[in-house]
């Protein structure tokens, strides 16, 4: 018959279940640590997008794709749906915003010779040549639709519904792809910086004439 102390020093102490419970915590945060960097790393690319058209995506996606399960028609909905987001996100980059005498914001869209502005009707006696196309605009405007790619494209739903054979390699995708396209977007805007205030993005929160 085992002795009374070898019957009590077989059962777990009260100091055992912290340990135990503090090497489960540890062991689930390193499994999270991989998708939280992965994930940052998308998140960090989306704030270089219009947030309108970026939740536009969001909501609609799932929607149109049927959670990944893809007919034909989710596929034509789904690409309308990426046609639709990626040309917003080109186009917003053209447009910008001032705040008027009035003290509303006024959003226009840059041409070769100032702002064609929506709504003012004190443009005609404005000086907005300082809102002119510049040649930034058209780095920012390619720039902004490879980051739209990158996030639509390795969305969970968009990958099963189009290339479902390569739901495997997105993991390492979401890993490498937003910081490549993050590094190359901090160069972009040091060379080519973005001082324009257009549609989706912060409004101009400055009179127009200290622009």
């Amino acid at each position: 018959m085992r002795s009374i102390e070898d019957r009590t020093s077989s059962l777990p102490t009260k100091r055992s279940k912290p340990i135990a419970m503090a090497a489960l915590i540890r062991k689930q945060q390193k499994a999270l640590s991989f998708s939280d960097r992965a994930f940052k790393g998308l998140g960090d690319l989306i704030k270089l997008l219009p947030s309108g058209t970026v939740f536009l995506f969001q909501f609609l996606n799932p929607l149109v794709t049927n959670n990944g399960h893809c007919s034909t028609v989710n596929k034509y909905l789904s690409g309308a749906l990426l046609a639709i987001c990626g040309f917003f996100c080109c186009f917003s980059t053209f447009t910008d915003s001032y705040v008027g005498s009035d003290g509303r914001v006024y959003y226009g869209i840059a041409t070769r010779t100032g702002l064609w502005t929506f709504s003012d009707p004190e443009a005609a006696g404005r000086d907005l040549s300082k809102y002119k196309l510049r040649a930034g605009d058209f780095v920012h405007a390619v720039l902004s639709v490879v980051v739209f790619a990158v996030v639509a494209l390795l969305d969970a739903d968009t990958v099963r519904c189009f290339y479902p054979a390569a739901e495997a390699e997105e993991a390492l995708l979401v890993k490498v792809l937003p910081t490549v396209v993050g590094g190359m977007a901090s160069t972009v805007f040091v060379v080519f910086p973005n001082q324009r205030h257009g549609i989706g993005y912060p409004p101009a929160t400055l009179p127009e004439e200290d622009y």
